[in-house]
């Protein structure tokens, strides 16, 4: 508990995690004189989906990741998720690059270390398919410098653990981005949390639940709290408030009762990883190794070999292996999903559920999987590895959101959606992946949407605020390598200029 409580704070931000800590800090850069309250439950910052074990830490820029350029119809390549989730994280790498320079953050090394970025795929049609995805994508000024190969030579030097122990028979291909990076999202959420601690006017209350939101009748919100040891129960009055409780950000929009809020509901998704502490093992891995998603897995159970740095320590992950909860949080009730069913929901949940059987057909196979299963699909990605090496380790609960869909009736949805009131007086994130890499971007939506921050100010937090990454590759490739040089990742060398003409 801080000293900075008070009962009618500016802002009300639910849940420390990644995006809470990620809007409070813009907003006390932003708007200084703000007087804020953080509410968590647990006991500390960064418990659920920010928690460096409950995520892959891939530092999410479309470098890797097969699901962001599907292929079209005609065989071609779309590469437009790709482009706008890749200059997304760029906008968190500034406001980082910001708060390092700035002192906010003592070292980048504390949360962000440079690994390569991959993706690896087997067999003739998905050598095709990669081959055409690297031309489409470098075809961009954005991607310039992803190497591709087919050469096994190559490919030992890469990922000697991939590469080891596998046949000659089949055909085999890797993309690799030297600019990668492996974020741990927990360290991250700290540091920005005790930044937020020390700036005045601010308060983080950890043992904290809120339990209900009503608006008063000068549009603010009556937020109410209970203590999680005493039970006892206090209330504050804010003029806004932003859900950013992961899984638990669903039940209390219902509970704030607002028009915009109808037809939403959530699907949890839970997921296990293998992981191997071996210091020997890791140390020779050095990447994030993507590969291409089954039929009917949803989007963050995309299988991928990633070293992890973690309090200073490397480790290897792998999976995630999808898996059925009716939690909605990793620390939330079994009663979760029940109690988010309403009848203004429970058409969209039903539509979704007729158009998502095989998705359902997905997550019985994963649950049902033995422990020799699993394993048996890491050696697919790292032949020659130990059992003894591995155990199995329980990654964090996503909630995907279900709405209406006028055409369906209800649609199953991955990724992050804002839902905002009327007046813009709350807000609440639902979502999951890419999430925490692209909380900059997410952040400075909402800021546009419910405050009137100085644009001058935003510039100096975000230098290519109000500019298109894409569209200006110029600027693109100044913000990078100035990030790169403040966060210690690699960066690709400009381009030679041409030879004047004779």
């Amino acid at each position: 508990m801080s000293n900075d409580n008070c009962e009618t704070p500016d802002v009300v931000l639910v849940g420390a995690g990644i995006m809470s800590a990620t809007l409070g800090v813009l907003l006390k850069e932003l708007l200084p004189d703000l007087t804020i309250q953080m509410f968590e439950t647990l006991n500390g910052p960064a418990q659920e989906s920010s928690n460096a074990w409950n995520n892959a830490g891939t530092g999410h820029a479309a470098l890797c990741e097969l699901n962001y350029t599907p292929m079209r119809a005609d065989g071609s390549i779309d590469i437009s998720k790709a482009l706008a989730v890749n200059t997304e994280f760029d906008l968190s790498r500034q406001l980082w690059t910001y708060l390092v320079k700035h002192g906010a953050i003592g070292s980048p090394a504390d949360f962000i270390h440079p690994v390569p970025h991959m993706s690896f795929v087997r067999g003739a049609d998905h050598v095709a398919f990669l081959r055409k995805r690297h031309a489409a994508l470098t075809a961009h000024p954005l991607y310039a410098g992803m190497e591709y190969s087919e050469d096994r030579e190559q490919l030992r030097t890469w990922i000697p653990v991939v590469m080891e122990g596998r046949g000659s028979a089949e055909p085999v291909a890797a993309t690799r981005m030297d600019t990668g990076a492996d974020v741990d999202y927990g360290a991250l959420t700290r540091l920005l949390v005790a930044h937020l601690h020390r700036s005045g006017g601010v308060a983080v209350n950890y043992g904290s639940r809120v339990t209900d939101l009503d608006r008063e009748k000068d549009g603010r919100w009556r937020v109410e709290i209970e203590d999680t040891k005493t039970g006892e129960r206090r209330e504050v009055v804010a003029k806004f408030v932003f859900l950013g409780a992961g899984g638990g950000a669903l039940p209390l929009l219902q509970r704030a009762r607002i028009p915009e809020a109808d037809g939403y509901a959530g699907f949890p998704v839970s997921g296990i990883w293998l992981r191997c502490d071996n210091e020997a093992v890791a140390a020779r891995h050095n990447a994030k190794v993507y590969g291409m998603a089954s039929v009917g897995s949803p989007p963050m159970s995309v299988p991928h070999l990633d070293r992890r740095i973690i309090d200073g320590k490397r480790s290897l992950l792998f999976g995630p292996y999808a898996g059925f909860s009716t939690r909605f949080l990793k620390h939330g009730s079994l009663l979760d999903l029940f109690r988010s069913v309403r009848l203004d929901n429970i058409g969209p949940v039903l539509f979704a559920a007729r158009d998502n059987f095989g998705l359902t057909e997905y997550l019985i196979r994963q649950v049902l999987e033995t422990n020799a299963q699993r394993f048996a699909e890491l050696q697919g990605f790292f032949p020659h590895a130990e059992r003894s090496d591995w155990r199995q380790e329980l990654a964090g609960q996503r909630v995907q959101i279900i709405k209406r869909d006028p055409v369906h009736g209800g649609i199953l949805e991955f990724g992050t959606e804002i839902v905002a009131s009327a007046d813009r007086s709350l807000v609440a994130l639902l979502g999951a992946s890419p999430g925490a890499s692209t909380a900059a971007w997410i952040m400075l939506r909402i800021v546009d949407m419910c405050f009137e921050a100085p644009p001058a100010r935003l510039r100096e937090i975000i230098p290519s605020y109000g500019e298109s990454l894409i569209d200006n590759p110029v600027l693109c490739r100044k913000v990078r390598a100035d990030s790169a040089a403040a966060l210690g990742l690699h960066d690709v060398a400009p381009a030679a200029p041409a030879a004047a003409a004779a």
